[in-house]
């Protein structure tokens, strides 16, 4: 080995002072007094030394130092974000053991240190809705998972819809935003269109509400739409959701069908885009919702449509068949089989009020009301399928004037 580089390692692994050694502990030791022992400002003026002393300390007496400020209380702020902003093996005492850190030194740790800090963070009890959504804002998956294993983590509903949005791309945080006492039945209602079977069957057994409350609630307001002539379209548009019947007699009326199971029939035979308009209308929903229904990638969307407007299993099949197309291979069939059944098993789980509130949200959420994140996940989560059935809003006759049930 050369004396060049034998110099350079003398340089770069300086000798260890006993001094130093002892000097850090003095100082830790001091700033670690109870304030029947210490003034602030002796606290203040010990930190800022011990602050000068680290700067230049070695990895072993930096962890030795956080190790022992860990189970304090009070720490000067100047000395936490120092070790806070350290590597990981310095910081990790505090960000594990120290329950009295402050949002704001949290923030800037967040800010000014790396994924391994932020894991510690997320992992912490107690961790606020501030902390979680400047958390969720790196986009970190394993940050994002271990917030969200985290009973003691509070997520705002902001922070809850962003989850949502991630889970289009990282399908394995379904099971544990699932678990969220914070997720909502609009949230639940949006992951479905991208969640597997399990998740689907999930979001339905707990988010699919009864409206019964509602409904009583607002028994006297329909008479008083309906004297207004269903003017007032807010007014309107909520007692839609809010309705007992799904599908639109007024255009029945006005329909080649005689009925919704006609239609099916038809589209069995052919589908097409004039057959999904004409099945949208007959069931009181918007084209766009029906042609999303019916590209559906696991075919429970079908079951909902089924049970909420009234219709049998025998329209489900069909409208299975009619989207599924013929199979050419005994293994396809009996694949497509099973997947069938297993839809027919959501469509006799659910009850045809609760099909009836997700079908009205899925239809009320893809006209509007959500923010444009959520809008843009439920785009990229669509196949080409959607495209081919789905006619432009403005070339359908739209929603009648009243509420279907009216």
């Amino acid at each position: 080995m050369s004396e060049i580089s034998i110099r350079n390692e003398a340089q770069a692994a300086p000798p260890k002072y006993r001094s130093r050694s002892a000097l850090l502990k003095l100082l830790a030791d001091v700033v670690s007094l109870p304030s029947s022992r210490v003034n602030a400002f002796e606290r203040s003026v010990t930190a800022d030394l011990l602050v000068e002393i680290l700067c230049e300390a070695d990895l072993e007496e930096r962890v030795r130092v956080a190790r022992r400020l860990a189970p304090l209380t009070e720490i000067p702020s100047v000395l936490v974000r120092l070790i806070l902003r350290d590597i990981v093996e310095v910081a990790a005492p505090l960000l594990e053991d120290n329950a009295s850190l402050n949002d704001s030194d949290l923030l800037d740790c967040i800010h000014t240190t790396g994924e391994a800090h932020r894991r510690l963070i997320a992992g912490r009890r107690g961790v606020s809705e501030v902390l979680v959504e400047a958390l969720m804002e790196t986009g970190e998956v394993a940050v994002v998972e271990a917030l969200l294993r985290n009973d003691h983590a509070r997520f705002s509903h902001g922070a809850i819809q962003s989850v949502t949005v991630m889970t289009r791309e990282t399908p394995h945080l379904c099971a544990h935003l699932l678990r969220r006492q914070e997720l909502r039945p609009s949230h639940a209602y949006i992951l479905f269109w991208w969640a597997d079977a399990t998740a689907r069957l999930t979001i339905l057994q707990r988010f699919a509400v009864s409206r019964d409350i509602l409904q009583d609630a607002a028994s006297d307001v329909f008479s008083i739409a309906a004297a207004e002539g269903w003017r007032d379209p807010l007014s309107r548009k909520a007692l839609q959701f809010i309705e007992r019947r799904q599908r639109n007699r007024a255009a029945l009326a006005r329909s080649r069908f005689a009925s919704l199971e006609e239609a099916v029939a038809d589209a069995e035979r052919s589908l097409s885009r004039e057959i999904v308009e004409e099945i949208a209308q007959l069931a009181g929903i918007r084209p766009m919702t029906a042609a999303k229904i019916l590209a559906d990638h696991g075919g429970e969307a079908m079951a909902i449509l089924c049970k909420a407007t009234g219709m049998g299993e025998a329209a489900l099949r069909a409208l299975w068949r009619a989207t599924r197309g013929p199979r050419t291979t005994a293994p396809e069939e009996e694949q497509t089989s099973a997947a069938l059944e297993d839809v027919v098993k959501v469509f006799h789980m659910i009850a045809v009020d609760r099909a009836q509130t997700v079908l009205r949200y899925w239809n009320w959420a893809l006209a509007s009301g959500l923010p444009v994140e959520l809008l843009k996940a439920i785009k990229a989560s669509e196949n080409q399928s959607v495209e081919e059935l789905s006619l432009a809003e403005g070339s359908t006759r739209g929603m009648d004037s009243s509420a279907s049930a009216a």
